[in-house]
């Protein structure tokens, strides 16, 4: 005769292995939001000189192939290239709110090979006290460097 008593039921519950898988899917899933979620001013701010500093030397490398005068200026909408096809290069900026601190600047790319130095910052009203600066020596692409407030 077998005198063991019978194996209780196993209890309910979740081991830790489980537990802890489900904490890491919950982590990841996080995570996932949190770069979903829109970019703070200071980014945007940094997006847009980015890409009006490709812009630059785009209008510039295709003034100076083409032989053609270009030259960058704000407007009410955004900015300008004149000299190049109308609709060539984007005229708006992507965040609306961004501007140029000097709205009378106008910044001539070409066709010279070498050009003066030349420099636009941009500033956001919504981020105050930050500002970049877009410049360039003359012999350099123009390059995004960060002004102190």
């Amino acid at each position: 005769m077998n005198t063991t008593p019978p194996r209780a039921a196993r209890a309910g519950g979740f081991t830790l292995i489980e537990l802890l898988i489900v904490i890491s899917i919950m982590a990841l899933a996080t995570a996932g939001v949190s770069f979903a979620l829109r970019d703070n001013q200071q980014v945007q701010l940094e997006r847009e000189a980015q890409r009006l500093a490709a812009l630059l030397e785009t209008a510039r490398a295709r003034s100076r192939a083409s032989g053609v005068a270009v030259q960058w200026s704000l407007t009410e909408q955004g900015f300008q290239f004149t000299g190049l096809p109308k609709d060539s290069l984007p005229s708006q900026w992507l965040s609306p709110g961004t501007t140029i601190t000097r709205s009378d600047l106008l910044l001539t790319l070409g066709p010279e090979p070498v050009i003066g130095p030349q420099q636009v910052t941009l500033v956001r009203p919504d981020a105050p006290g930050r500002q970049l600066r877009i410049a360039t020596d003359g012999l350099r692409p123009f390059g995004v460097q960060a002004d102190a407030p």
